[in-house]
């Protein structure tokens, strides 16, 4: 099962990774400025993840492609890593369908 890490920027706000089965990386969250809206920030992860039409397809300068997950209000909630190719990139999108809905939450700013 994947799992939500939310950690601390340097200027103080939270931010969250979620992350695969294998420990990978496979969308980053925005800066929030409370845990709290972090955690919202999950939620929509979570309820979003699971509606195909919410990843945006991007190309990155250096032309690799990634996505953004998007809310229902037009908001990035979460931007995956750049990929080597496009298919790579759709198995990134399939991981996260698969892993945000059970993923378990892990607050490593209160270790």
């Amino acid at each position: 099962m994947g799992k939500f890490e939310i950690t601390s920027r340097k200027n103080g706000e939270f931010q969250f990774n979620l992350k695969a089965t294998n420990g990978q990386v496979i969308l980053t969250s925005q800066g929030y400025a409370t845990k709290a809206t972090c955690l919202n920030g999950i939620e929509s992860v979570k309820k979003n993840s699971q509606d195909e039409k919410r990843f945006d397809i991007k190309e990155a300068s250096n032309g690799k492609p990634y996505f953004n997950l998007m809310a229902t209000n037009g908001q990035v909630i979460g931007t995956s890593q750049m990929y080597a190719s496009e298919a790579t990139m759709k198995n990134g999108i399939a991981s996260v369908m698969k892993n945000a809905p059970e993923a378990e939450i892990v607050d490593l700013t209160e270790a």
